[in-house]
């Protein structure tokens, strides 16, 4: 395909972050996109920004905080794809980019949402990305709605020689830690991406992407056989539902007060907990009940990570093989 006639896909928002880094690496490898993304004038410069333009994608200087709207109808105006993957204190910002997008022709838009399945009124962040769908649909533009499982890299502990800065929160069990859980390796979000995108079925739909299923003590067993880590087990810090819940009441109300950034990451992870492991929510069984197509029927080509097989990325152990 002639490079002109390749589809632009433009990425909004945290692309030399976790996701949108995923997403963009993704692209590049398939090479059948042209790829754009977004950057603040003051990153610019930066090492990462750079390393994407080396890369051949077109690194263009927007902030949707501030950008009229003339100004996100210039951003958008050759783009075929819109794909958003904003700092999710930004997720209710995202209204007048879709509207620019309608109104420039742009066929298909994929909101922020990259989270897990869950219904209303449980977790005000996942409330403001179902507005966020609803806006859409009323808008009458081509979407996608993707939610993924929980990161594999936030569910196992820390080793007990990790100097890490998230070791005493992913060294927490939530609840009894026995609700079954969708998991899905950070890195491949991309690659499923990529796939949805190039597949007309996935239009104007709602897909789960997904590797594997495991309750929370079922990832703690993966990781304290795997990574030999004999003290992990004394290091458990057991949540229980209750206190979930008040920790979030407190992030949020402190967020309400002064707008503190760790507030805000309080009160949202904390709710994320109780929909995951207290409600039990983020299963594939939920999520087809909400609507969703599963990635893993769509490409049944594509041989998802287990827990076990990240595990013995994320300790840096082989996997023993016999003759």
């Amino acid at each position: 395909m002639v490079e002109a006639d390749k589809p632009l896909v433009l990425v909004v928002g945290g692309a030399t972050g976790k996701t949108g880094r995923s997403i963009v690496n993704a692209l590049l490898k398939d090479g059948e996109f042209r790829v754009a993304v977004t950057t603040r004038p003051s990153s610019f410069a930066k090492a990462p920004v750079a390393d994407l333009r080396s890369q051949g994608v077109d690194v263009r200087v927007a902030d949707i905080e501030t950008f009229s709207v003339n100004e996100l109808r210039d951003l958008l105006s050759d783009v075929d794809i819109l794909i958003s993957t904003v700092l999710f204190e930004l997720i209710r910002e995202q209204k007048p980019l879709l509207t620019a997008a309608k109104n420039v022709g742009v066929k298909r838009v994929i909101p922020c949402d990259f989270g897990t399945p869950g219904k209303r009124g449980i977790r005000d962040l996942h409330d403001a990305k179902l507005c966020i769908r609803d806006f859409v649909k009323q808008l009458g533009i081509g979407y996608t709605f993707v939610d993924v499982g929980w990161w594999m890299q936030l569910l196992l502990p820390s080793s007990t020689a990790s100097q890490a800065q998230s070791t005493a929160r992913n060294r927490e069990i939530y609840a009894k830690g026995d609700k079954k859980l969708l998991v899905t390796n950070l890195d491949h979000i991309g690659d499923y991406l990529v796939r949805i995108l190039k597949d007309e079925r996935t239009l104007d739909q709602y897909v789960i992407i997904w590797e594997d299923e495991v309750t929370q003590k079922e990832a703690w067993e993966i990781a304290e056989r795997i990574s030999g880590d004999a003290a992990l087990d004394s290091l458990k810090i057991n949540v229980p539902a209750e206190e979930i819940r008040r920790r979030a009441r407190e992030g949020k109300a402190e967020f309400l007060r002064n707008h503190s950034q760790t507030a805000e990451l309080k009160w949202v992870w904390n709710h994320y907990q109780y929909s995951l492991h207290v409600l039990g929510e983020n299963t594939l069984d939920n999520a087809k009940s909400l609507g969703a197509l599963d990635v893993r029927e769509l490409y049944p080509d594509i041989v998802p990570m287990s827990m076990e097989e990240f595990a013995h990325e994320f300790y840096e152990v082989r996997p023993s093989t016999t003759d």
